[in-house]
């Protein structure tokens, strides 16, 4: 530096000991510096005042000399001393020079000039809010710093800060957030545990609403929680924490539609799976679940985003326990959200509402979207769905449903997705069709394949909650359509065209065939068909699926819908049916459970007893499609106590195959006739007189089976009817009638038989063919 240059009102000697190495000589400056300005301040001289601070810093703090820029700092501190209070006045000219050293690569020099502005901000003391952005960043680069004693008085020098702003009610927040929006996505430790503490300090200040400001900062703080330290993730949690209290305490201030996007990205696990990635998940879920139980229907435009997150982890094992009920708690509540109400079009919705804005997103939710996009890429959130709400007007909240059922669907198809997820995404459909059946059903057609292909599924319960599902579409209201078109030959080989189901007790037209249905059965609307239609083509394409789950299905449908028109839509199809073996295997899988199944209690009483052309219609009905099974027709005619028609039927056994699947298909009728089901038929072989078709039927299936445990079996039974020459046969016109299905005006049993033997003649035309491509000799007797 030149000595000769004139530094006036500094005299030689300041400037000579200021320029000089030793610390002690530039300290000696200093204090005659603090006393010049005193006399300057006595003499309220601020041009003279002014003047030595623009000295200082031009001349000394920003030259090309270390020692200099040395002498300059400790020069610009004293100054600040002596003007104690009226420091305030020359922040900006003391501060400016002081921060510039901060970029210093000399790691005392920057020491120094920490040391300067410490003294300078302990005696401006609150002056200096005006000036605290450039501080709060100077301090934010000295926080990183490598040297541990520039560290060192950075701390002293952030704790003084802290102080200041804690003391005082002058902060400005709105200037300091976008700094501080900008510092907290800094990837460096000390830099992020700078920011949190600062967060953690404003946030503890009565006068200092951050609240107001969290939606700037939160995406920032699930990251920091993402950090490696373990003391910078216990701090972060503890910030987060104090932000839950404060919201859970003042939920009407909360702008949560705000934030709900950051919560969705953050539940969502990245592809690299580590644990402080199950942290941020666990945090986020817990706020997503105070967020729904907090602001209610204003997180409904976000419902597709929330699903995308919560679903995948209610399949969580016990090592993520709590995120699992966090995420459950999120589902439930999520769900109840959804009400009738949501069901109304648009234009009636609104009317219930005050006018909504013109659906413009505001310049400030519109940067968040930017940064939340720019943090995505920054932390390797490239496979996370982002959602945009529906609606953001709190007045007017749409549910989101064309968003909710795609995801539902979306995880429907994934074969990846765990059997809890399933559930519960049936649960929602099933929830949905509740809730706003309308709407939903605009989406049926394209759920429709799934939900039929999930019966295949490995899980019971979630076979259960898909049959639910189904069961509340098939008999829906809301599903009362015009169904012209609406099973077609790619859907079905069976093609039948329901007008509209049952109506007020008018008849269902199936093909060519009008039936009455009683008028007791509840309304089922067209998707029930089509739904009858595909299910017994995949158990027609899934023999798999027909053995081992076929009668919990139909069983559950039974309780679910009504049992006789479960049974009578079945037979109808299966009348029509083209795989005459499949249409023989189906009848005896319907016929077991009809004989066998509690659910089928009430349906059994009613053709028990043929007392109502309804009851009547329904066996004509059953009786036509059984007849693709013989022993299953003759087992009906048992339920019905049509005894004289079974005896007609087993006498035509006789021209029929008889093989070894048709014999253990008679050994099973005999286990059935004693089983509970059938004690009123024993108990009727106590009346012979009035019952003798009933023990030639039974003697002629006792003929047809071989010496066998079933024979026997039989036989032990008939040899218990009393009095054997009661059993007479000789038609008396002026006797009792004998078997009272012959007094039935309802059904005419001469064409029933007829009908059986057309059936039998295309089943033993079916054998023969096959028997000509492929012979069976095994399998015959």
């Amino acid at each position: 530096m030149n000595t000769e240059k004139d530094f006036s009102p500094l005299t030689p000697n300041i400037v000579r000991a200021l320029n000089d190495k030793l610390y002690e000589k530039r300290k000696v400056a200093a204090l005659e510096i603090e006393k010049l300005v005193r006399e300057f301040v006595a003499q309220n001289n601020s041009a003279q005042i002014r003047h030595v601070i623009q000295t200082l810093a031009n001349e000394f703090a920003l030259s090309l000399h270390p020692h200099s820029r040395k002498g300059g700092l400790i020069g610009l501190a004293a100054c600040s001393i002596a003007l104690g209070k009226d420091s305030g006045l020359y922040l900006k000219e003391l501060i400016d020079p002081v921060l510039t050293c901060f970029n210093d690569s000399d790691s005392r020099l920057r020491y120094y000039a920490c040391e300067a502005l410490y003294n300078i901000v302990k005696v401006a003391r609150g002056a200096v809010l005006p000036h605290f952005n450039v501080l709060f960043d100077g301090l934010s680069k000295l926080a990183a710093d490598p040297d541990p004693n520039v560290k060192s008085g950075s701390e002293l020098l952030d704790r003084l800060l802290k102080d200041i702003v804690t003391e005082s009610n002058k902060f400005d927040l709105v200037a300091f957030v976008p700094l501080l929006r900008e510092r907290i996505y800094s990837n460096n430790q000390y830099a992020r545990q700078f920011i949190i503490s600062w967060i953690h300090v404003l946030e503890s200040v009565p006068d200092i609403n951050l609240l107001d400001y969290l939606p700037e900062i939160l995406d920032g703080l699930f990251q920091i929680l993402g950090d490696s330290s373990k003391e910078i993730r216990r701090m972060c949690e503890v910030v987060l924490g104090e932000f839950l209290k404060e919201i859970k305490k003042n939920p009407s201030s909360v702008k949560f539609a705000e934030m709900a996007n950051i919560l969705v990205i953050h539940c969502q696990v990245s592809d690299e799976s580590k644990s402080t990635n199950d942290l941020i998940q666990l945090t986020s879920m817990t706020w997503m679940r105070e967020f729904i139980q907090l602001a209610g229907r204003v997180v409904l435009p976000y419902s597709s985003g929330i699903l995308t997150a919560v679903l995948p982890c209610l399949s969580y094992d016990d090592r993520k326990k709590s995120t699992k009920e966090a995420a459950s708690a999120c589902n439930h509540s999520l769900m109840k959200l959804v009400t009738p109400e949501d069901d109304e079009d648009d234009e009636e919705s609104q009317t219930k509402s005050s006018p909504p804005g013109d659906g413009t997103p505001s310049k400030k939710e519109g940067d968040l979207n930017d940064s939340l996009n720019e943090s995505q890429d920054s932390v390797g959130f490239s496979n996370i769905s982002f959602f945009t709400p529906a609606s953001s007007d709190r007045s007017a909240v749409t549910l989101d449903l064309d968003g909710i059922v795609q995801v539902l669907d979306r995880h429907l198809h994934d074969s990846s997705t765990g059997m809890m997820t399933r559930i519960a995404v049936l649960k929602w459909l099933y929830h949905l069709y509740i809730k706003t059946p309308r709407k939903m059903f605009k989406h049926t057609d394209s759920l429709f394949p799934m939900l039929l292909k999930t019966l295949s599924d490995e899980s019971d319960e979630v076979i259960l909650k898909d049959l639910e599902v189904l069961a509340e579409i098939a008999s829906s209201p809301a599903g009362q359509t015009d169904t012209s078109g609406l099973c077609d030959n790619s859907d079905s080989k069976t093609v039948l065209h329901i007008p509209g189901g049952v109506r007020d007790g008018q008849p269902v037209v199936v093909g060519s065939k009008v039936t009455d249905l009683s008028p007791s059965t509840p309304s089922m609307n067209s998707y029930f068909y089509k739904f009858m239609i595909n299910l017994l083509k995949r158990f027609s394409l899934e023999r798999k699926l027909l053995e081992m789950r076929g009668a919990f299905i139909i069983r559950q449908l039974c309780l679910l819908l009504h049992a006789e028109n479960i049974f009578h839509s079945m037979a109808d199809i299966l009348l029509k049916e083209e795989d005459l073996k499949f249409a023989s295997t189906m009848v005896q899988t319907l016929n077991t459970i009809l004989l066998t199944s509690a659910e089928l209690f009430q349906l059994r009483n009613q053709l028990k007893d043929l007392h109502t052309q309804e009851s009547c219609a329904l066996f004509c009905c059953l009786y036509r499609s059984w007849c693709h099974n013989p022993v299953a027709t003759v087992s009906l005619c048992f339920l019905t106590q049509n005894y004289r028609h079974a005896y007609d039927l087993i006498q035509k056994f006789g021209d029929l195959e008889v093989t070894v699947d048709f014999l253990m298909e008679v050994d099973k009728l005999v286990q059935l006739i004693e089983s509970p089901i059938f004690t009123y038929l024993r108990l009727q072989l106590l009346d012979v007189e009035h019952n003798p078709y009933l023990i030639k039927a039974l003697y002629g299936l006792l003929m047809l089976l071989p010496q066998s445990q079933a024979f026997q079996l039989l036989s032990h039974r008939l040899s218990c009817v009393p009095n054997p020459e009661l059993m007479r046969t000789v038609e008396d016109p002026k006797a009792p009638v004998r078997d009272k299905r012959l007094a039935q005006p309802h059904i005419d049993y001469s064409e029933l038989l007829q009908h059986f033997d057309r059936v039998q003649s295309k089943h033993l035309e079916v054998r023969h063919k096959r028997a000509g491509r492929f012979e069976h000799p095994d399998r015959k007797l």
